[in-house]
């Protein structure tokens, strides 16, 4: 499987003067070596991008449209291929790898439909005063110009897309850097786009290690930037460069709140196999990971058996076996620093109730009670399969908990109660509020981000598009309206 991969500049591929080699983070083999670029074919990159801004933008939205449609198709043609890539350089098991390419179908094709429908324009008379007798307003929107797109390891296809087909349905040049963890997936989107008719220059693939960045997040001719990330580095690249307009997905500590109206037998046995499958799923690597159960005190004592049990039927082990429910993560660094932070909290007097073990660069899904407010684990994202539950008295201790956090993505509320729900949703500060599920819960094509620490701006393709453009006014004079 180890080969040399290319990457994309200004649409062609290109080798530089160095490379990398990607490994699995379960087995350690090498999945592939990657060419990096050298600061000149960056700069090549970025000039082209720049120097196609207009044409681009004037591109017909037939053409956009057709060139993410054809991509689209693409990686429904290559599914299986494009999983196995994702599992070997991510360790995600196959099987949500598989639900990863599906995802990446879906914006893809939804980008299409979009580019076809974007920005007819709206009219608006300005007759409703006497000074605007005779004008007719036209407001469209235009991309605000080049995107530097910042991708994360975790959904190593999924977010590239994310970045790059809404900046292609707007015809917004994109120069897209994938993680260093796993470029190989976002080089395989280069390969389908290299076969449309995209202009040359409207997009780069390029894998630049993360002491190159600073560079590229300052020059001028980028004026957009998209991030997902921590909140860390997504605040850093904001406080450099003011300026620039910033979209930032960042972290989250998930919450999940089960009320006491969801209490029959059936409704706790959902409850705890979603919140068991997606606290572990992708090994607890997701930004909308269920980090926190918060229990209604009628529900706690039936509740946290089932879901002990559920966490500790997840099958852990090979990513590549079609049984395995979690898999290793990404790094064993990454699996040692969620073990410190299990292991301080135990320390500080939380009952571990399952789990708490690591073997390499995997960890064991982990459930603890009783989490002292102090630790690193209560405040800060985990990213790891590891989550607490916390017994509390009515939906008002239970919001007051969710709101008791720096980040705010999104919260599940288990409730049947349609007040509750609506009420839910005005009183907690996050950026989503899902209903009968978990926080974990994302359509591709829904506005997706959070508040506080958790990031501004928001993804989704739609939403993102309305991120990477402006609205431009045309007043029409001397009309009979």
């Amino acid at each position: 499987m180890t080969s040399t991969h290319a990457f994309w500049l200004a649409g062609r591929q290109a080798t530089g003067d160095a490379t990398f080699d990607v490994t699995s983070p379960w087995d350690g083999r090498v999945v592939g070596t990657v060419s990096v670029p050298t600061d000149a074919q960056v700069e090549e990159a970025v000039a082209a991008a720049h120097a196609v801004v207009d044409e681009f933008a004037a591109t017909p939205a037939h053409v956009r449209a057709a060139a993410l449609d054809h991509v689209s198709r693409r990686l429904v043609e290559r599914t299986e291929e494009i999983a196995q890539l994702i599992s070997a350089e991510n360790g995600k098991p196959i099987k949500w790898a598989r639900g990863e390419v599906g995802r990446a179908v879906s914006v893809f094709r939804f980008a299409a439909e979009e580019a076809r429908r974007f920005n007819g324009g709206e009219a608006q008379r300005l007759d409703t005063d006497p000074g605007g007798q005779g004008r007719l307003a036209l407001t469209r929107r235009f991309p605000k110009g080049v995107v530097l797109g910042i991708a994360p390891f975790n959904f190593p296809l999924n977010l590239c897309a994310h970045k790059i087909a809404p900046a292609i349905a707007v015809g917004a040049p994109i120069i897209l850097k994938p993680a260093p963890a796993t470029p190989l997936s976002g080089l395989i989107i280069g390969e389908l786009l290299a076969e449309t008719e995209l202009p040359a220059g409207s997009w780069s693939v390029l894998p630049v290690l993360n002491e190159s960045m600073p560079a590229l997040v300052q020059d001028e001719r980028l004026p957009v930037i998209s991030f997902t990330g921590s909140d860390k580095v997504g605040y850093a690249i904001q406080a450099s460069v003011p300026h620039k307009h910033c979209t930032l997905e960042l972290g989250g500590n998930g919450a999940a709140v089960v009320l006491a109206d969801w209490s029959s037998d059936e409704d706790l046995d959902w409850a705890a196999t979603r919140i068991a499958t997606f606290s572990n799923g992708q090994g607890g690597q997701s930004c909308i990971s269920v980090q926190r159960v918060i229990a209604d005190a009628p529900v706690y004592d039936r509740l946290v058996p089932r879901i002990v049990a559920a966490v500790e039927a997840m099958a852990t082990g090979d990513p590549s076996d079609e049984a395995t429910d979690v898999g290793p993560l990404v790094s064993e660094d990454a699996a040692k620093r969620v073990e410190s932070w299990v292991d301080e909290a135990v320390n500080a007097g939380a009952i571990l109730l399952t789990g708490g073990k690591r073997d390499g660069a995997t960890y064991a899904p982990t459930v603890l009670a009783d989490l002292p407010a102090d630790t690193t684990l209560a405040r800060e994202e985990v990213f790891g399969p590891v989550l607490s539950i916390q017994r509390v008295d009515g939906a008002d201790e239970a919001f007051a908990e969710v709101n008791n956090s720096r980040f705010g993505l999104q919260t599940g509320v288990f409730t049947h109660n349609l007040q509750t729900a609506f009420r839910a949703h005005r009183a907690l500060e996050v950026g989503g509020v899902i209903v009968g599920d978990v926080p974990s819960y994302r359509a591709d094509q829904m506005p997706y981000g959070g508040v506080k620490q958790s990031g501004v701006g928001r993804e989704g393709v739609k939403y993102a598009m309305d991120d990477y453009t402006y609205e431009r006014v045309l007043v029409l004079t001397g009309l009979a309206l």
